[in-house]
């Protein structure tokens, strides 16, 4: 069986070529970054942590890739860089190996979400990882589950992957997919 994360990765790349502009709207330790740049023409990545942006970047070059623009702001700027984008990955929680009090917010979060699903172009995809077994995390998780529960069913398809006997807060993954056509009736 998948892990969520995993299962993350492949429902993006179902839809992402090298025609696409993608985002990466928490970069953390550049692991989503990395997987992006490999199959998208463009990527967009932010965080709010200098540690995340060198990581990245080291990443990246290693791996010989210039197709990233690492941005060193939050990811609800995200309209100050791109107008469209076909996918998009959150990874909510905090920098593993870092400063933990540091964490994703559910004000800036849903800031971002919301200006992603306008941008997405149809048929385009959101991936949402929830890491909520830190202070404020269950608030987040919340946050999102209630922003995404409340989606247009005529414009996106919202759904979950979670195991269910799992302790210790598991993470899981809250998928979204801009619908292709509008159904009536």
């Amino acid at each position: 069986m998948k892990r969520p994360l995993e299962m993350a990765h492949d429902f993006l790349a179902q839809v992402i070529t090298q025609e696409d502009i993608v985002v990466d709207a928490t970069m953390g330790n550049g692991y989503d970054t990395l997987f992006l740049a490999r199959l998208a023409k463009q990527v967009y990545a932010f965080d709010i942590q200098e540690q995340a942006l060198e990581k990245t970047s080291q990443r990246l070059q290693e791996a010989g890739l210039s197709n990233a623009e690492l941005i060193l702001q939050g990811h609800e700027t995200v309209d100050q860089f791109v107008r469209e984008v076909k996918a998009a990955i959150f990874n909510l929680g905090y920098l593993p190996s870092a400063d933990k009090s540091i964490i994703t917010q559910p004000q800036t979060t849903l800031k971002a979400l919301d200006k992603l699903c306008h941008m997405l172009v149809k048929g385009g995809r959101i991936a949402i990882m929830i890491y909520y077994g830190h202070e404020g995390g269950d608030i987040e998780r919340d946050a999102v589950m209630d922003f995404v529960s409340q989606l247009p069913q005529q414009e996106y398809t919202a759904a979950i992957y979670r195991t269910l006997n799992q302790i210790n807060n598991p993470p899981f993954l809250v998928m979204i997919e801009k619908l292709e056509r509008y159904r009536h009736g």
